[in-house]
């Protein structure tokens, strides 16, 4: 019974786009922080972007930025990831997740007690 699921995964290729959205079920996330994080086979899961409801404070990882835009919508209560210009290290599956709010945005997944089950990215060259 996952509380937040996500979609928009799929295959793409080198230097084009993919927009994830994460989509609160059961209950809202709002007034938590939203992160988005990725695992690709072989790897540990790494941190990709957080947004905090609360004052629309956004967080990149060094990897994604200027590329990657993370996003909420209230009216939706739905957080968006729009990926540009990925690339082949991109693909992994991508994880929705929701902690509690707190000053400095953490990063670390075992921050976040509330996970989706993951959508899959492909980048293609």
């Amino acid at each position: 019974q996952e509380q937040l699921v996500e979609s928009g995964g799929g295959l793409a290729q080198a230097g084009g786009s993919l927009t994830l959205s994460c989509v609160a079920s059961k209950r809202t996330f709002r007034g938590f922080i939203m992160g988005w994080f990725r695992q690709a086979p072989g790897r540990e899961r790494e941190f990709v972007a957080a947004y905090r409801w609360s004052d629309d404070h956004t967080s990149y990882a060094d990897s994604v930025k200027g590329r990657f835009t993370i996003s909420g919508d209230n009216a939706e209560d739905t957080v968006t990831l729009q990926m540009n210009n990925l690339a082949t290290e991109d693909g992994a599956t991508y994880y929705c997740a929701a902690t509690y709010v707190t000053y400095t945005v953490p990063t670390a997944p075992s921050a976040y007690p509330y996970w989706g089950q993951g959508t899959q990215v492909t980048v293609s060259t």
